[in-house]
C-alpha cells in the first residue's frame, strides 16, 4: 500500500522535545529538509506500490536515508545504526520527536532503491538540482556548459582465474543439486579444491604445463558435473536452469573471447584496461559522468553495460542532462576518447583541438579536467568505488 505520509504534530507531549526546536535553523540539513518538495516526490512514487496490503514505510524517510547515505559515503548498517543518534538525521526523515530505535531494517533500502529503479534515483538528482539553482550553488546559464567523462566502476569480485572460477561453479552446482534432490554420482568436493590449490602453486612457480593440466582436470570435473545434473533432474527449476547455462557458457569461452565470464555472482562484470601502470586492468563497469563546466555540479550519471565505445555514450549523456531542466548544453568539453561521437546538435569540444576556439572556450576546455576531481570525490565519498 502507498505510504502514508508523517503526521505533524503541532501540539507538544510531555517529556518530549520537537526537532524544530532542537535543531539549529542553520544547520545544512535542516536548509535541505526545508527546500526539497517532499509532496512531489511522493506523487512520483505513488505508483509503485500496490493496493490492498501493509501500509509501506514513509517516502521522505526513505528519501532521507538514501540521501544521508550519499551524502556521507555511509552503507546501510551504518545509516541505519547511526540515524537514532543524530536529531538533524532524523527531521530531515520527517520525524517530529526524537526517536530512539532504527527507523527501518538493514535491507530495507537496498529493497527500495530496487522499486524506484533508475527512474526514482534520476527524480532524486533532479532534485537536487532543484535545489541548487534555489540555493545558488549553480546557475541556470550553468546548465548549457557541461563537461563529460567516464570512468569504471569497479565490482566487489575476486581477482578471476580459470581455476578459481571452474571450482567455484562446481560448488555452485553441487549446492543447487543437492537442494532439488538431485543424487550426483560424484561432487568432486574433495578433487576440486586440491586441484585449485595445486594450479595455484604450478603458477606461482612458473610451471605453466603443469598448472594448465590442473585446470583441465577443474574443467572436465565441471563438465561430469553438467551432464549428471542434465540427466538427473527432470523438472528443472529456473534457478538450476540459469545456473547451467552460466556454467556452459564458461567451460567454452577462450583465453581471446569476447564478453567472458569473470564473475558467477556478477556474470555482467567486463575488464576494462586503465593504461595506467599502477592498475592495468580494472573488472566492473564503465559509468558516464556529465557535471557543469564551471561548477562541477553533477547533471547526470549513467550505468553501462559492458564496456562501450567513449564517442557512443555521449548522446545518452547529453540527454539525460537535459531531463531534469529541460535545458540543453550548447557546449560539451570532452576528452580525446571520444572522437567519432556522432553527436551534431551540440557543439563538441575535445581536448587538444585547435580549430573553432575563442578564448572564452579555450578558458572553458582548459577547465575540463576539473572532472576528474569531482569522478575522485564520487569513487572514494560517493560510493561510486
Amino acid at each position: 500500500m502507498r505510504p502514508k505520509k508523517p503526521v505533524e504534530k503541532p501540539q507538544c507531549e510531555r517529556f518530549h522535545i520537537r526537532l524544530d526546536v532542537v535543531c539549529d535553523p542553520t544547520n545544512s540539513l535542516v536548509k535541505l529538509a526545508d527546500r526539497i518538495d517532499w509532496d512531489g516526490l511522493d506523487e512520483k512514487f505513488a505508483s509503485l506500490y500496490a493496493e490492498d496490503v501493509r501500509p509501506a514505510t514513509a517516502t521522505r524517510r526513505m528519501i532521507g536515508l538514501t540521501l544521508l547515505q550519499s551524502l556521507y559515503g555511509l552503507d546501510e548498517d551504518d545509516v541505519v545504526n547511526r540515524w537514532p543518534e543524530n536529531p538533524y538525521w532524523q527531521y530531515l526523515c520527517g520525524e517530529t520527536f526524537f526517536q530512539h530505535r532504527p527507523p527501518i531494517v538493514r535491507s530495507g533500502l537496498s529493497k527500495w532503491r530496487k522499486r524506484i529503479k533508475s527512474k526514482g534515483m534520476e527524480a532524486l538528482l533532479q532534485q537536487t538540482l532543484v535545489v541548487g539553482l534555489d540555493v545558488g550553488a549553480v546557475k541556470q546559464t550553468s546548465l548549457k556548459r557541461v563537461s563529460v567523462d567516464t570512468t569504471v566502476q569497479p565490482k566487489a569480485i575476486a581477482h578471476p582465474t580459470d581455476a578459481k572460477l571452474l571450482n567455484r561453479s562446481r560448488e555452485r552446482l553441487v549446492n543447487l543439486a543437492k537442494k532439488e534432490d538431485v543424487n550426483l554420482r560424484q561432487s568432486y568436493k574433495r578433487k576440486g579444491p586440491q586441484a585449485v590449490l595445486k594450479a595455484g602453486r604450478y603458477a606461482h612457480a612458473r610451471q605453466m604445463n603443469r598448472m594448465r593440466k590442473q585446470v583441465k582436470f577443474l574443467r572436465t570435473y565441471l563438465g561430469r558435473i553438467v551432464r549428471d545434473v542434465e540427466r538427473k533432474a527432470d523438472n528443472m527449476s529456473e534457478a538450476l536452469r540459469d545456473e547451467l547455462n552460466l556454467t556452459k557458457r564458461l567451460i567454452k569461452q577462450q583465453r581471446n573471447d569476447k564478453n567472458k565470464l569473470y564473475s558467477l555472482h556478477e556474470p555482467h562484470v567486463a575488464c576494462i584496461s586503465k593504461g595506467k601502470a599502477h592498475k592495468k586492468y580494472e573488472f566492473g563497469n564503465k559509468v558516464s559522468v556529465c557535471v557543469t563546466n564551471k561548477e562541477g555540479f553533477i547533471l547526470g550519471t549513467q550505468g553501462l553495460e559492458g564496456n562501450p565505445y567513449d564517442g557512443r555514450t555521449l548522446k545518452g549523456a547529453l540527454d539525460q542532462a537535459t531531463q531534469p531542466t529541460g535545458t540543453r548544453p550548447q557546449r560539451c568539453y570532452v576528452d580525446r576518447g571520444y572522437r567519432g561521437h556522432g553527436v551534431s546538435e551540440t557543439g563538441i569540444f575535445i581536448s587538444g583541438q585547435r580549430r573553432g576556439i575563442t578564448p572564452t572556450i579555450k578558458r572553458e576546455l582548459k577547465r575540463r579536467s576539473a572532472i576528474e576531481a569531482v569522478i575522485g570525490h564520487e569513487k572514494t565519498e560517493g560510493r561510486l568505488g
